[in-house]
């Protein structure tokens, strides 16, 4: 399969200390690739290295084949990297729809309109609340607005951050949903760093497994056993 992102040798650091070792691994078109391990290995480091936001010591980051490794965030999001980080970040004070409208900035066509069907297909929760401030929504219903948000922007490759992190199990449901979806169009690669196993084996076509920054189990979801991988997700 082509591989629209890559990164080789990618090592950062938060201040003195070193998170990412080493890193090699290359993410498929139109696959859903998943980050696991324990708490603390720089599975959220390894999104922020890659959205810009951190800056890698050494290595290169391409982005189908184009080298993005000292772009800022936001010529990345306009080159097709969108992010939806831990903790959801949505403006409390503005409404669903002006949430949505901010995703706009990212697109590459400038479209100053928001797909609202193609959105509110994807999540009709949204369509039913565009007026509601996002702060009133619950948390499941912040994250669908994150993620739905970071799609306005139509990215190529879309990092998610623990999407099921505190979420309730039919919102958890709708967001496998969706993924489906996003995969089965094959438009979207997309990243998702998660703990839950279960959520990830609905979902997931490769897994890369991080220990202490580095790599230490990757492969495809046939080739990889639950025990393998629970062996670096236990605590």
């Amino acid at each position: 399969m082509e591989a629209v992102l890559e990164l080789k040798n990618i090592n950062t650091y938060y201040g003195e200390s070193q998170i990412l070792r080493n890193l090699n691994f290359k993410v498929e078109k139109g696959a859903i690739t998943t980050i696991m391990g324990r708490n603390g290995v720089g599975k959220t480091t390894l999104l922020k290295t890659l959205t810009g936001l951190l800056d890698p010591a050494t290595g290169t980051i391409s982005l189908r084949g184009e080298d993005i490794t000292n772009e800022p965030s936001n010529k990345r999001a306009k080159k097709g990297i969108g992010y939806v980080p831990q903790g959801r970040e949505i403006f409390p004070k503005l409404t669903v729809f002006e949430n949505l409208k901010l995703g706009l900035q990212a697109r590459r066509d400038n479209v100053k309109k928001v797909p609202e069907d193609e959105i509110y297909e994807l999540f009709p929760v949204l369509g039913e609340m565009k007026k509601r401030m996002g702060g009133n929504l619950s948390g499941g219903q912040q994250q669908q607005l994150s993620i739905a948000r970071a799609l306005v922007g139509q990215p190529e490759v879309l990092l998610l951050d623990e999407p099921t992190e505190g979420i309730q199990p039919s919102i958890i449901d709708d967001i496998e949903a969706v993924l489906k979806k996003l995969k089965a169009s094959g438009n979207f690669s997309i990243i998702l760093v998660e703990q839950s196993l279960e959520f990830a084996r609905e979902v997931t076509d490769n897994y890369i497994v991080l220990e202490r920054g580095s790599v230490v189990l990757e492969g495809n979801s046939t080739d990889l056993s639950d025990a393998q991988l629970s062996n670096y997700l236990a605590f």
